[in-house]
């Protein structure tokens, strides 16, 4: 009997061993888990977008008429003063190429003009010729009046024809400028590049000045060229004079107004900048977004707060981003926003009581992109768990995981 019973040992204490084995094995574990806590403490709700800087009164100077632009001296960044620095040098251009019909034609018209020109010049002394002799016979019949061989009436007639020779001198020399001007004009069809006369400082060129006193921005045509009217050629602003445009979704531009103070982040700075909204501008525009979505826009005009020596770097069109705080408290009760899931269409967490996880629903209010404020549901000092995994259910039993 004894020796059966030591036979036995041996497998009933691997059995026992091996039940309490796997005992051990199912039994349920406490999951590690980070924790976090509801705390009051300050929160704000900011609407955050990108913005770009831009000079507020940016000048756009264009070519007033068409010519040569000379290439431009000055740098981007050079100051300029409204009315005195030049801006651009406009010549006049060169004529065009002449094929060997229109140079025919206008040869012609060049001979046309040379004759009328000497026919008008004969005609003029021609005409000269009939008022000296209307001269004569009038100074003959003043003297023939005198010694009353001739009546008066024909000392007037006299001076009548004097006096008509006269003007008809004067349409005939005014005749023959017309005809020389003429030849002159029908001369200039003919030139060719090359033959333009040189230019003097009464019809060298137009200079164009700076419209305002500024920064030059952006050169847009640097090297001499030939420019129609209307070309752009500098642009010109104060750096100083700066404000930020930044597009919100219009569905987020409702919750702005002016006066809403403004967060400027990422602008290349060691420190935030402070803003203020001056303006919500009322009319909204279709933007396609990187996904290939089309959004609607509406532009936020931002002015910068801080004094220009903490911000001088930022030029225009710089990339920064704004955060426009629509929502503050100083002492409300917040939890992570990592803690918060649905459960049954309400807001939930894993409130953590006893070393187990319970699910509490919870009102919830205000939420940034770290936190969100509790209405109802914890008390300060929960503690609560963090981007609970499916592991967690209610009831789970947890530990703090170790750090």
């Amino acid at each position: 009997m004894l020796a059966t019973i030591r036979r036995l040992m041996i497998p009933i204490t691997a059995v026992l061993l091996l039940a309490v084995g796997l005992g051990y094995a199912f039994w349920p574990h406490p999951v590690a888990v980070d924790l976090g806590y509801a705390e009051r403490r300050y929160m704000n709700v900011t609407i955050d977008d990108e913005g770009e800087t831009r000079v507020k009164e940016d000048y756009l100077v264009s070519a007033p008429l068409p010519g040569r632009v000379l290439r431009f001296s000055g740098d981007v960044g050079d100051g300029v003063t409204a009315g005195k620095t030049p801006i651009a040098t406009i010549q006049p251009t060169e004529p065009a190429f002449l094929d060997n019909r229109t140079r025919s034609e206008l040869e012609a018209v060049v001979k046309v003009a040379e004759a009328a020109n000497a026919q008008s010049t004969a005609e003029l002394e021609r005409i000269q010729a009939l008022r000296d002799f209307a001269r004569s016979e009038y100074e003959r019949a003043a003297a023939l009046v005198e010694s009353d061989t001739i009546s008066e009436s024909r000392l007037d007639q006299a001076l009548m024809e004097l006096r008509s020779q006269t003007a008809a001198v004067e349409t005939a020399l005014a005749n023959r400028y017309a005809r020389e001007f003429e030849l002159e004009r029908a001369r200039a069809a003919l030139l060719s590049p090359g033959d333009r006369p040189a230019t003097t400082a009464d019809n060298c060129c137009f200079t164009v000045t700076s419209p305002v006193d500024g920064r030059i921005l952006r050169i847009l045509q640097e090297s001499e060229t030939i420019v129609a009217a209307g070309v752009p050629l500098v642009e010109i602003g104060d750096p100083e004079d700066m404000e930020i445009i930044a597009d919100l979704l219009s569905t987020d531009a409702v919750q702005v107004s002016v006066g809403d103070k403004v967060i400027i982040t990422n602008w290349g700075g060691e420190k935030a900048l402070s803003g203020i909204v001056r303006l919500v501008e009322p009319f909204g525009y279709t933007k396609v977004s990187t996904l290939g979505i089309e959004e609607q826009r509406v532009n936020v005009i931002i002015d910068i707060n801080d004094p220009y020596e903490q911000w001088q770097r930022l030029g225009h069109g710089y990339r920064v981003d704004v955060g426009v705080l629509v929502w503050q408290s100083d002492d409300v009760l917040t939890i992570p926003i990592g803690a918060l899931f649905r459960h049954e269409g309400k807001w939930a967490v894993f409130a953590v009581k006893d070393g187990r996880a319970r699910i509490t629903r919870i009102e919830i209010d205000h939420m940034n992109n770290r936190y969100a404020e509790v209405v109802d549901g914890l008390e300060d000092g929960q503690a609560i768990v963090l981007h609970p995994s499916d592991r967690i259910a209610d009831n789970t039993r947890v530990i703090p995981r170790e750090q």
